[in-house]
């Protein structure tokens, strides 16, 4: 595929604008590799924890209210790995080592991320399969009611009655 050659490119260009970079992966939601330019990483492993860690951002934003995914950024004791969403159906995954400044990753993975969407979405149109394709991957199944790579929230319940107090036991001022 050319959109492969085009979104490598676009790799490559990031880890040349920001030196700290040590690898860059785009995958889809559903942790499949797309390009990648991540010496000394697997990058199948990399996507597939990419979108495990999709879904739980997915699932934490919406829990929280925030809204839709735009970025997450992991800071380990070695460095950053950060993630981008790159349109609909595309990650963005960085890493980095700890002398990043982490104002210029964002903003170049954010410049980034628009482009492989962009470059995405082109290709998409371009092939004739029609966006559908691209928003197959991210709507959620009629049956599943949730994005793909997320897992089913349950909404703690209150229960219907206080709990009584037990023998011996101190009472909870009301």
């Amino acid at each position: 595929m050319a959109v492969e050659s085009d979104v490598l490119d676009e790799l490559r260009g990031l880890r040349n604008r920001v030196p700290q970079l040590t690898g860059s992966l785009a995958a889809t939601v559903d942790g499949l590799v797309l390009a990648h330019d991540a010496p000394g990483t697997e990058p199948e492993g990399l996507a597939a924890l990419t979108a495990a860690a999709l879904g739980v951002a997915h699932r934490m934003a919406d829990a929280t209210g925030r809204g839709g995914f735009r970025e997450l950024l992991l800071r380990g004791t070695d460095g950053y790995v950060a993630t981008y969403a790159a349109g609909p159906a595309v990650v963005l995954t960085l890493l980095a080592d700890g002398r990043v400044n982490v104002g210029r990753l964002h903003l170049e993975g954010r410049r980034s991320g628009a482009r492989i969407g962009e470059l995405v979405g082109a290709h998409i149109g371009r092939d004739g399969v029609g966006t559908a394709s691209a928003e197959r991957v991210v709507t959620p199944a009629p049956e599943a009611g949730r994005p793909i790579g997320t897992l089913p929230v349950r909404t703690p319940q209150r229960p219907a009655h206080l709990p009584s107090p037990q023998a011996g036991g101190h009472r909870r001022p009301t």
